[in-house]
């Protein structure tokens, strides 16, 4: 697993509109990487709208933000106009980022065991470096703990 004061692992995806997002498109500011399970599920719309309805606190911290899932286009599309969201959702089907920065995983779930994403979020400095990863975050502190390293970057 990628760990603070790493490079971040440069990729690109297509967002809810199909267009192409390269993470190295924001060189120069804090971008806030957050990885989740599956759209539209209780947990990532918890989350989702949480970082929609601090969009004012985000923005205090220049800060962008981009959800991934491996969730093809037309269902983070979906997702993303349902809850009126304000920032990019990335389609990750592949799992090739989810990989990368290492939050493909084994789940298990009323015991059936399957893959996938690790609710993670990766706070990423100016320089495109690793400030902080925060593990399987609950949904509903995600936004605090977020804006507190954001705010740490200073």
């Amino acid at each position: 697993m990628i760990a603070p004061g790493d490079q971040a692992p440069n990729f690109e995806l297509l967002d809810q509109d199909g267009r192409a997002v390269k993470l190295s498109d924001f060189h120069g500011q804090p971008v806030v990487v957050y990885f989740y399970p599956k759209a539209a599920t209780p947990g990532c719309t918890t989350q989702a709208c949480g970082v929609r309805d601090h969009r004012a606190d985000y923005e205090s911290a220049d800060a962008v933000v981009l959800g991934i899932s491996p969730d093809p286009v037309a269902k983070v599309k979906k997702f993303h106009d349902e809850e009126g969201l304000n920032f990019a959702l990335l389609a990750d089907e592949g799992h090739r980022v989810a990989d990368a920065y290492g939050v493909w995983a084994e789940k298990s779930m009323y015991g059936k065991t399957y893959f996938g994403n690790e609710r993670t979020t990766f706070v990423i400095d100016r320089d495109g470096r690793i400030a902080r990863v925060l593990r399987k975050v609950k949904p509903a502190q995600h936004d605090e703990l977020v804006l507190g390293a954001l705010a740490g970057l200073g």
